[in-house]
C-alpha cells in the first residue's frame, strides 16, 4: 500500500433525480455561447441524446452535434472527431455517451492546439493541458470515463489499446442521472457493470492502493457485487440501476487515486487486435487473474468479503474461506450476465497465444501494479487459460 497518495476530482458532480437538467445552469453560469455536443448514433437512436440536447438548448446556447466515433475507435479516428470538434468554435464540451465518447470529448478538451496531436500523445501524455471545460454523462455504469484522467485507443499498428493519462482531462462538471441508464441492452449493461466490478477489485488490490483508493473501491465493490445482477436483469430496477451508476464512479475514482492491475493490462491485446469489447475482455480474464492473485491479497479478498458479504449468517469464517468466496462470486456474476468466458467464441487460435503475451507484457504501465509479479511465462498460462 502506498504511503503517499492523492485524489485529483471533477469540480462539481450532480447525481440524483433529474440530474441531467443541471447542463442548463451550467452553462448559463459560464457564459456559455457554444456547445460541441460528443455523442454517437447508437445513443443518438436509443434516444438517450435528446435529455441533454434539451438541457442545452435551454441554456440559449448553439450548439454542435459531433457524433461520428465508431466503437472501440482507434487514434486516428479519434483525431478526425477532433479535428471537427476545433473547427467548432466551441467553448464548452458536453458529452454524453459510454467510455469512448467521453474519452474522445477529454482529449478534444486538450487538443485545440497545432503543436500536437492524439498520435504525440501516445508517447507524451503530460504535454496536453486543459483548452475546454467538459460535462461527461455516462449512458452506461462501468467505465468510470467520467471521472478518470484516462484516455484509452486503440493503436491498430501494435494491435493494442494504449491509455494517455493526464489529469488536465478530468472532467469539470459530471451527470449522473439514472434515467440514461434505464433501456440499456442487458448484453451491454452486463459487460459494462463488470468493467466496473474490475476497477473495483483490481485497485483494491492494486499495488497503489492506499486510503483514498479503498474508500470508493470498498464501496464501489459492495454496491456491484448486490446490485449488478438484479440492475442487468429488470429494467425497471431504478434503484439498483442508480447504484451501479454510483459505483461506476466510485471505480473511476479509484482508478484516479490508485490503479487498476493484470486484468485490464492482459485485456488490452484482445480489444486491440480482436476488437472485444473491453467490458467483455477483462470479465473473461477477471477470475483467472484473481485466482493468480490470490495467495499475494488474500488478506484484501477476506476484507471484501467482510464489507460486501450481507448474508444474516456469514459462513465463511477463515481467511481462506472468505477469499474463495470473493473469487467464486466474481465467477458467479460473469456466468448469470452470460458474459463468454473463452476466446474460443472469438474465433482466437492457439496460434497467436505468443502474439498476446508479447503485446500484454508490453502494458507494464498496469502490470506493475498487480499484487504478484506477472513474467512472459505466468501471462502466457493465464492465456492458455481463456484460449
Amino acid at each position: 500500500m502506498l504511503t503517499t497518495y492523492n485524489l485529483k476530482m471533477p469540480h462539481a458532480v450532480y447525481g440524483g433525480e433529474n440530474a441531467i437538467d443541471n447542463i442548463t445552469t451550467i452553462l448559463k453560469t459560464n457564459g456559455v455561447k457554444r456547445v460541441a455536443m460528443f455523442t454517437d448514433k447508437g445513443i443518438e437512436a436509443a434516444g438517450l441524446f435528446t435529455l441533454s440536447e434539451e438541457a442545452v438548448k435551454a441554456a440559449g446556447a448553439d450548439y454542435y452535434v459531433l457524433d461520428d466515433l465508431p466503437a472501440e475507435p482507434s487514434y486516428m479516428a479519434v483525431q478526425k472527431l477532433v479535428d471537427e470538434f476545433k473547427a467548432s468554435g466551441a467553448d464548452m464540451i458536453v458529452a454524453c455517451g459510454g467510455g469512448s465518447v467521453m474519452d474522445a470529448a477529454k482529449l478534444a478538451s486538450v487538443l485545440v492546439t497545432d503543436e500536437y496531436g492524439v498520435k504525440e500523445l501516445l508517447d507524451t501524455p503530460g504535454r496536453a493541458k486543459k483548452c475546454v471545460p467538459i460535462i461527461l454523462i455516462p449512458t452506461t455504469a462501468g467505465t468510470g470515463a467520467e471521472v478518470t484522467p484516462n484516455a484509452i485507443v486503440a493503436v491498430p499498428e501494435k494491435e493494442l489499446k494504449v491509455g494517455i493519462v493526464n489529469e488536465n482531462m478530468i472532467a469539470d462538471y459530471v451527470i449522473l442521472d439514472a434515467r440514461m441508464i434505464k433501456n440499456l441492452p442487458r448484453k451491454i449493461a452486463a459487460a459494462t457493470g463488470v468493467d466496473a466490478l474490475a476497477h473495483c477489485i483490481e485497485c483494491f488490490t492494486s499495488n497503489k492502493a492506499n486510503p483514498f483508493s479503498d474508500l470508493y473501491a470498498l464501496e464501489g465493490l459492495d454496491l456491484i457485487l448486490n446490485n449488478i445482477e438484479k440492475a442487468c436483469d429488470d429494467p425497471e430496477a431504478m434503484t439498483e440501476k442508480n447504484r451501479m451508476q454510483i459505483a461506476a464512479y466510485y471505480g473511476g475514482l479509484a482508478i484516479t487515486a490508485s490503479g487498476t492491475t493484470a486484468v485490464h493490462a492482459l485485456s488490452y491485446p484482445l480489444g486491440g487486435k480482436y476488437h472485444i469489447a473491453h467490458g467483455v475482455s477483462n470479465a473473461i480474464l477477471l477470475a483467472p487473474v484473481m485466482r493468480f492473485n490470490e495467495p499475494a491479497c488474500r488478506e484484501r479478498f477476506a476484507i471484501a468479503y467482510d464489507r460486501c458479504c450481507h448474508d444474516e449468517v456469514k459462513t465463511c469464517k477463515t481467511t481462506e474461506e472468505k477469499s474463495a468466496w470473493i473469487i467464486n462470486r466474481l465467477e458467479e456474476i460473469v456466468k448469470h450476465l452470460d458474459i463468454p468466458t473463452s476466446l474460443k467464441e472469438f474465433g482466437v487460435p492457439e496460434s497467436d497465444l505468443e502474439g498476446l503475451v508479447e503485446a500484454g507484457m508490453q502494458v507494464q504501465r498496469l502490470l506493475v501494479n498487480n499484487p504478484r509479479p506477472v513474467t512472459a511465462e505466468d501471462a502466457r498460462a493465464l492465456y492458455k487459460e481463456v484460449l
